[in-house]
């Protein structure tokens, strides 16, 4: 892939996470002893520096307290050559996400709020972004209080700016207006398979086999007709719709030790894959082998380098 001017840039919220590792989860009101507690630097951290990862420029646009979360957040983005375009929240700390991570690699989050909640259109605005850029945006950042400020900004983006959506959990529940206001203005969609069951209220099968390509059909039917649809299931890899064309595209799996930012892996990739010149089914087989290597490594921001994807590639089909 060629270096690229196309940037990569994130709207949503840089945390930190406090990663306990459990033997199982502990009952209503019950106790259980973690194996071990390491605070990584997460949230949207882990997309832009898998996209720096993968040789795009990188911005986050979001918000970042002052003390030791926001200073974590500071050095992790700063050694990966991550942008942080607006001014530090000079009163407050980041915010921590506790994530319980199972020996399934299953995992349990628990999310404060704190200066990431403080944006403004101004602040968004920082970013500067131009024709041929990808805006990242996360469902999340459309709950209150960051919903209206990061919903004036789209409007008002200039012609040619990508908008990438990955909805998160919440989506699909947000008042019509709001969910119709954002899949106008999104160019790209990229989900697991549940939340695109969510937003188009597909049934789930009886023998649990998703059909991703029906799901992206209907995905695609909410957006503009140009719109690129990705659908992920896990290790089964993805379906891209781009151009009007569905294509299976196989995933890699692993033995999972920690699947905490897997999927924002792989969003971080697609778009600096995309960003660089590849085309769609490329840059998701590239972003569908940085998921597989980061289930192997534990913590969220552990995306693998361009070329450690390359060597994961060599001799397979």
């Amino acid at each position: 892939m060629t270096a690229s001017s196309r940037r990569v840039i994130h709207t949503g919220q840089a945390m930190v996470d406090l990663v306990l590792e459990v033997g199982r989860l502990p009952a209503r009101g019950g106790n259980v002893m973690a194996d071990s507690a390491t605070r990584y630097a997460g949230g949207a951290v882990t997309i832009v520096v898998a996209a720096a990862r993968t040789g795009a420029p990188a911005v986050l646009a979001g918000a970042v307290g002052t003390g030791p979360n926001g200073d974590l957040v500071r050095e992790v983005l700063a050694t990966e050559g991550v942008e942080v375009s607006a001014p530090a929240v000079e009163d407050l700390d980041t915010g921590v996400c506790v994530v319980l991570v199972e020996p399934s690699a299953e995992r349990t989050f628990v999310t404060t709020r704190a200066a990431e909640r403080r944006i403004t259109a101004d602040s968004l605005a920082t970013s500067d972004p131009r024709p041929g850029d990808l805006v990242c945006v996360s469902g999340y950042t459309l709950l209150p209080p960051t919903r209206d400020p990061l919903l004036g900004w789209l409007h008002d983006l200039p012609e040619g700016v990508a908008v990438v959506l990955d909805p998160g959990a919440p989506f699909a529940t947000f008042e019509p207006d709001v969910v119709e206001r954002v899949l106008a203005r999104t160019t790209v969609w990229t989900s697991n398979a549940a939340e695109a069951r969510e937003l188009t209220g597909s049934p789930d099968t009886q023998d649990g086999e998703v059909d991703l390509g029906a799901l992206c059909e209907q995905v695609a039917g909410r957006l503009a007709p140009d719109a690129v649809v990705v659908v992920r299931d896990g290790p089964r890899g993805c379906v891209v719709r781009a151009d009007g064309r569905a294509t299976q595209v196989p995933g890699f799996p692993q033995t999972a030790v920690d699947t905490n930012g897997a999927g924002d892996t792989h969003t971080g990739v697609l778009c600096a894959e995309v960003a660089g010149g590849r085309d769609w089914p490329e840059a998701a087989r590239r972003a569908n082998a940085a998921g597989a290597i980061k289930v192997t490594r534990r913590g969220p921001a552990t995306a693998p380098t361009a070329s450690e994807v390359d060597a994961f590639l060599t001799g397979r089909a």
